[in-house]
């Protein structure tokens, strides 16, 4: 194959041309596109070629649960974005989380994650990672002395979503990647809110980033899957899981979150104004108790997020007065807006947390996290935000 990067034309390209350009490798056929490889297996040279491939004495090609050109391109594009030496591509955004897990923790360490993560995140680590001998401690996201107190001597990862979901705190990666230092363990930090157009984690001194790539990435709500950014050192042994265990990306995916990216930097900036626009305009509204964004000066995180992101992204939330029956009014209400839990989409989406993505959290877990029942999320998306507004009016006037 002919590599474009050979002579590193891309060496301090800016990230809109990253987004377009990085890790393109052509065939020798002169497509423009980047080409899709439906393979499960290569063809070797020789029976001596195979054995230095499979043995890693030689790069190349080998079976796709682990080597695959479309998705290799997607891994070494998303690696320029956020500023890694390398990314492996996954199954999903939680594969991608049980991927960096399995492959970088063991029996006997403790991990402390945020209490304000993603419902599965919760899950994955207190049910299922348990059940190998990993502890967990969830602490609030913004007390740093919790997150202080709560490391062990046998502590070996940090684990961060910023902004959380659906709430959207802030937390001051820089601040967490020193704690991490000094207690010499990893800091891992779900950047799937922001995307590398909006932060880069591993730039403020995380160690590893993960994604849903499933939500902006795409940016369509086509398909399904993860990455893990991070160093060499940390990403062969993701790799090692990944070749043994096989939460693999499919390579059709890989080309649809290539043409994604393409794109990323222009979405996540539309995301951004109008979903402040849509937060401005809620705070005002009779119906609602309190609205959650970053992009709000009255936010408790606004300052802090002003410094670590380029913008404030497109998720927000926000409280009805009353219950969940007012909630599940306002939602039944709405006739633009998606219900469906995923985010991250051209198409607006609307759910309410506390009994999908948070559902499987006990009442006592939902309530530290902060998931009531009048909370709802809302996820701009690119439509005329006039719409989006006449819409949600549609479903407060339900409740008032």
């Amino acid at each position: 194959m002919i590599d474009d990067t050979d002579d590193n034309p891309l060496a301090g390209a800016h990230l809109d041309t990253l987004a377009v350009r990085a890790g393109i490798a052509r065939t020798g056929e002169g497509e423009h596109s980047e080409p899709v490889f439906l393979t499960s297996s290569y063809v070797f040279d020789s029976a001596a070629d195979a054995a230095r491939r499979f043995s890693g004495a030689t790069p190349g090609n080998v079976y796709s649960r682990y080597t695959n050109p479309t998705v290799r391109t997607f891994e070494q594009r998303i690696a320029a974005l956020e500023g890694g030496e390398q990314a492996v591509g996954t199954a999903s955004g939680m594969a991608a989380i049980l991927s960096t897990s399995m492959a970088l923790l063991k029996s006997g360490d403790h991990v402390v994650c945020s209490r304000n993560v993603f419902g599965t995140t919760v899950n994955l680590f207190a049910k299922y990672l348990a059940k190998f001998g990993v502890e967990v401690s969830f602490v609030p996201l913004l007390a740093l002395d919790d997150w202080r107190a709560a490391i062990r001597p046998n502590t070996a990862m940090l684990f961060v979503e910023t902004p959380s979901n659906p709430l959207c705190e802030v937390a001051d990666l820089a601040a967490m990647s020193q704690l991490a230092r000094d207690s010499d363990c990893l800091l891992v930090v779900d950047n799937c809110f922001c995307t590398p157009a909006l932060q880069t984690p591993l730039a403020l001194g995380a160690d590893i980033v993960v994604h849903s790539a499933t939500k902006y990435l795409d940016g369509q709500g086509r398909c399904v899957g993860g990455a893990v950014v991070g160093s060499q050192q940390h990403m062969e042994e993701v790799v090692t899981f990944l070749r043994t265990c096989g939460p693999t990306m499919s390579p059709f995916n890989a080309w649809v979150f290539l043409k994604g990216l393409e794109t990323l930097r222009l979405r996540m900036d539309a995301h951004s104004r109008s979903a402040l626009e849509l937060a401005t305009w809620l705070q005002q509204q009779e119906a609602i108790e309190q609205v959650f964004y970053a992009g709000l000066p009255d936010h408790p995180g606004h300052a802090l997020a002003a410094r670590q992101q380029r913008a404030f992204g497109g998720v927000l939330s926000f409280r009805v007065k009353g219950g969940r029956q007012q909630a599940w009014d306002v939602i039944d209400s709405v006739r633009i807006m998606s219900h469906t839990a995923n985010l991250g989409d051209a198409k607006t989406t609307i759910v309410h947390p506390a009994t999908t993505t948070h559902g499987r959290l006990g009442d006592a877990e939902r309530a530290a996290a902060g998931i009531t029942d009048n909370l709802i999320r809302v996820a701009v998306g690119l439509e005329d935000v006039d719409d989006l507004r006449a819409d949600l009016l549609r479903g407060l006037a339900a409740i008032t």
